[in-house]
């Protein structure tokens, strides 16, 4: 029998917490300066990744009706108009149901995501793409946070840093 990994979250009742909420919303007031303090405090909340059952095969029966012979769980890449691709996550279960009301949340870490959209061949991270406040996590941070960095405030400034053993 296959067990499932423990995610990390006990008692994870899928809302964002009220540090990662009140960062999105003092973000949303002033976006170019408070992007790297809000990466901050994402960087240790736990995100939603959203998977989706994907159609794999269809058969057909004896009147031609095409019935689901299997289907696969994806996460979610969406192509923006300049045709780069980026990962969705998501800070609650009700961010993520504004988005898609089907999806399946899988509870990861911010780092865990970044990682998953790099092997993706992502080259961004969309954090509430359907609100309430939208954050793009791209480039640079990305690669960052994919290589497990941390993001950190030294005399207001931020840089990243890499954890020791």
């Amino acid at each position: 029998m296959r067990s499932i990994p423990d995610p990390g979250f006990p008692d994870d009742g899928g809302e964002a917490s009220a540090e990662v909420t009140a960062a999105l919303q003092a973000y949303d007031a002033d976006p170019d300066r408070l992007h790297d303090a809000t990466l901050a405090v994402l960087q240790q909340a736990r995100l939603l990744v959203p998977v989706v059952a994907v159609l794999g095969e269809v058969e057909h029966d004896e009147r031609g009706l095409a019935h689901d012979k299997t289907s696969d769980m994806a996460t979610v890449l969406m192509t923006g108009r300049d045709g780069r691709s980026a990962l969705l996550a998501f800070t609650s279960t009700a961010a993520l149901h504004r988005w898609n009301p089907e999806a399946r949340p899988v509870p990861v870490p911010l780092r865990t995501a970044a990682a998953a959209a790099v092997q993706d061949g992502a080259q961004a991270m969309l954090v509430d793409v359907a609100g309430p406040v939208l954050f793009v996590v791209e480039t640079d941070d990305l690669r960052e946070l994919a290589g497990g960095h941390t993001l950190v405030e030294v005399s207001g400034r931020y840089g990243w840093v890499t954890p020791g053993p």
